[in-house]
């Protein structure tokens, strides 16, 4: 079971919430346009930095990421999940026929590496394809995993302003202040199996937005 477990990560049906398999059939009959979007609602600090969506998409959706093969194991798998059958395979096997299994959707975001007062649009999500209107919140589970690296990089950001503050008060300069705040970011999750949840690993990803703030 443990080797299959790569197999799983690389299908996109599957990376998602279980409820969201069956959203398909609860739009209003007509709905041929849906468009999402993701902010920081609030929180410690007042400004966030946006930071870690190209690698999520370019891990996960970006590129030919729906096959027959992988249709046909989501609607094993979904069936034995859900005891019966709510698999959208028909709008799978379309985004295969149709758009030769790239997602048709169109993702729009600020710089990575911006720092945005919360309560703001930091990205949009909207189907190109009428008949693939569901797939827009579809891959919402993946998208919002957002939320770790932004995290990491805020908080090393405002560590590191206060680490400045008492920088200037106590040397009187900023020569070393890249390596004043160091990574034990592999330490920080809770087992190994999740910091090897995406290749590279979580702790990497995280270092990816510590180091975006230091060196050390």
């Amino acid at each position: 079971m443990l080797s299959s477990l790569p197999d799983y990560l690389d299908n996109i049906i599957l990376l998602c919430d279980s409820y969201k398999v069956s959203h398909y059939q609860q739009y209003p009959p007509g709905t041929e346009k849906v468009y999402a979007y993701f902010e920081c609602r609030g929180g410690k600090f007042e400004e966030v930095v946006f930071f870690g969506l190209q690698y999520i998409l370019k891990r996960s959706l970006v590129g030919q990421v729906v096959t027959t093969e992988k249709i046909s194991e989501a609607k094993e798998i979904l069936k034995s999940h859900f005891g019966r059958d709510l698999f959208n395979e028909d709008g799978w096997n379309y985004i295969v026929k149709n758009h030769n299994g790239y997602l048709p959707v169109r993702i729009k975001a600020v710089p990575e590496g911006s720092v945005i007062p919360i309560r703001n649009v930091l990205f949009t999500v909207e189907n190109t394809d009428p008949n693939c209107f569901w797939l827009t919140t579809y891959i919402e589970t993946l998208l919002v995993q957002v939320w770790y690296p932004m995290t990491v990089a805020t908080n090393s950001r405002h560590m590191k302003r206060i680490i400045a503050d008492y920088l200037m008060t106590t040397c009187g300069h900023l020569n070393d202040l890249p390596f004043k705040l160091h990574d034990f970011g592999f330490r920080g999750v809770s087992s190994i199996e999740v910091s090897h949840t995406y290749r590279p690993h979580a702790s990497v990803l995280s270092r990816v937005g510590e180091t975006h703030e230091r060196s050390g």
